[in-house]
């Protein structure tokens, strides 16, 4: 057992997530541990299945004398973000997770920890052994490939689940109480490149921006954090002007992620090296003043490439629509809700560009809690690429989930977070995408609620889980298993 968790409580959803942490369980790559899921449960005696894209749903029978509940499903999903600091080496497909405790909080070694959703697989895992609890029948919901379009909840069928009340275990604020949550859309934008050789005689150079925090792109859009993509841009509007051309441009990961860090292969007429470095560091210290609060890590630099004296770069007419459409990429809050104070209601997120074989992508993401705005971004966003040459795609996006502040659970759950802590619980909905959304959808009549303990920093190496907000976490939870009539 790692001696990250000793003495942490509850000691059987630490000794879970100790376990979880050494299953290597990126998004598309769940199948080890699903199938430790699945073996899991059968170990425990109990009733287990499994779909054909590795969601698994496990019933536990009723305690004494609570047989005749109706039963509860309690959901979160197994696959997490996959990010890592550049100077760390770890492979997500082979390496386990290196927890690290610092003080009051838990984190990783240098990557993301996986408490999204770790936290709820733990927790629905020692729930499913401990025998003296005191519930109703229980059903248990592992999703899949939620992290790159919630894929796993769109696949249920809809006679998987049993139950018609849900507790999703995914929201990161102990005291909270999540009701609704954002919709979603992926739209990209891409163009041919059209590479031919470098000019002669000119000095090949990276052009870097890192140290930025990122983020979640929906939860963490608000906090007004640099985009590593935006920044590299405008360096790269103004090295154009020294007559540098692009070879390549790298930046971002997950299209759910505020890009953190981005790099572009350059290359600068001899003549003008020392005005390009001079501009990108004059560069730097405008968006460094910018971010100062928010983001004081941030660096932008240009170095020599050494041994790359000749290469390819993309057509000048392509690198100038390319660098104008980011620039006219909206990124950020796009418009605040007049009904729930300090609600994002929309958003969107220039997340991911890459350099292919034959062309540049530039993916984004768009969020909104209102369909129709989503409808309005994503038309907002493709007019932009399609005006700068880009090929466009969208993809078919999420549904919202639309509060109910008459839900039964809600009820249960509000009078046993006053039962426990004599105080009202904050009652929210979430500018992200929630599983609560698809399975609302494809479960008609589901009756939901979600909430978790407090989290920070997730989808990036500053992941960090508020211990002390664990054992509360767990003692609600069961607190409204055993209120439940």
């Amino acid at each position: 057992m790692s001696s990250a968790i000793e003495g942490l409580e509850p000691k059987l959803v630490w000794k879970y997530f100790a376990e979880l942490a050494r299953i290597p369980r990126g998004s598309g790559n769940e199948a080890a541990v699903s199938k430790w899921v699945q073996s899991t449960a059968k170990q425990l005696g109990l009733k287990v299945k499994a779909d054909s894209l590795g969601n698994v749903a496990v019933l536990k029978p009723a305690s004494p004398g609570k047989e005749r509940v109706k039963r509860i499903c309690l959901q979160g999903h197994l696959d997490m973000v996959c990010e890592k600091n550049k100077d760390v080496k770890h492979d997500f497909l082979k390496d386990p997770i290196e927890l690290v405790r610092k003080g009051s909080v838990l984190m990783a070694n240098g990557t993301t920890l996986g408490a999204d959703n770790g936290i709820a697989v733990a927790t629905n895992l020692a729930i499913m052994e401990d025998k003296s609890l005191v519930h109703g029948p229980l059903e248990f919901l592992f999703t899949v490939d939620e992290e790159t379009g919630l894929t796993g909840a769109a696949s249920l069928a809809s006679d998987f689940l049993e139950s018609r009340t849900l507790m999703n275990l995914d929201s990161e604020e102990e005291g909270a109480l999540y009701v609704g949550c954002s919709g979603g859309r992926d739209t990209t934008g891409a163009w041919d490149a059209g590479f031919e050789p470098s000019p002669a005689g000119a000095v090949a150079g990276t052009l870097r921006v890192a140290g930025l925090k990122g983020g979640h792109s929906g939860l963490e859009i608000d906090k007004g954090r640099g985009n590593a993509i935006k920044i590299l841009n405008r360096s790269l509007l103004l090295l154009a002007e020294h007559g540098a051309r692009l070879s390549s441009i790298e930046g971002g990961n997950k299209r759910n992620a505020i890009p953190r860090e981005a790099e572009a292969l350059v290359f600068v007429p001899k003549k003008s090296w020392d005005a390009a470095v001079a501009a990108v560091k004059a560069l730097e210290a405008t968006a460094k003043a910018e971010v100062a609060t928010v983001d004081p890590g941030l660096t932008v630099t240009l170095a020599p490439k050494a041994g790359a004296k000749k290469g390819k770069v993309v057509k000048r007419a392509v690198q100038t629509k390319l660098c104008r459409t980011i620039s006219a990429l909206p990124h950020g809050v796009i418009k605040m809700s007049a009904d729930i104070p300090g609600l994002v209601e929309t958003s969107t997120n220039v997340a991911v560009i890459k350099t292919e074989k034959r062309k540049i992508s530039l993916a984004t993401s768009q969020r909104s809690s209102v369909a129709s705005e989503i409808d309005e971004i994503c038309h907002t966003v493709a007019s932009v690429f399609t005006m700068g040459g880009a090929d466009v795609h969208q993809g078919a996006g999420y549904p919202g989930w639309k509060p109910n502040l008459a839900s039964p659970i809600l009820k249960v759950a509000k009078s046993t977070y006053r039962q426990l802590y004599g105080k009202e619980p904050e009652i929210k909905a979430i500018h992200a995408g929630l599983e609560c959304g698809i399975i609302g959808e494809r479960v008609p009549g589901m009756d939901m609620v979600s909430f978790g303990p407090t989290l920070e920093g997730v989808h990036s190496p500053d992941e960090k889980i508020q211990l002390d907000t664990v054992p509360k976490f767990w003692d609600f939870l069961l607190g409204i298993l055993k209120n439940v009539n």
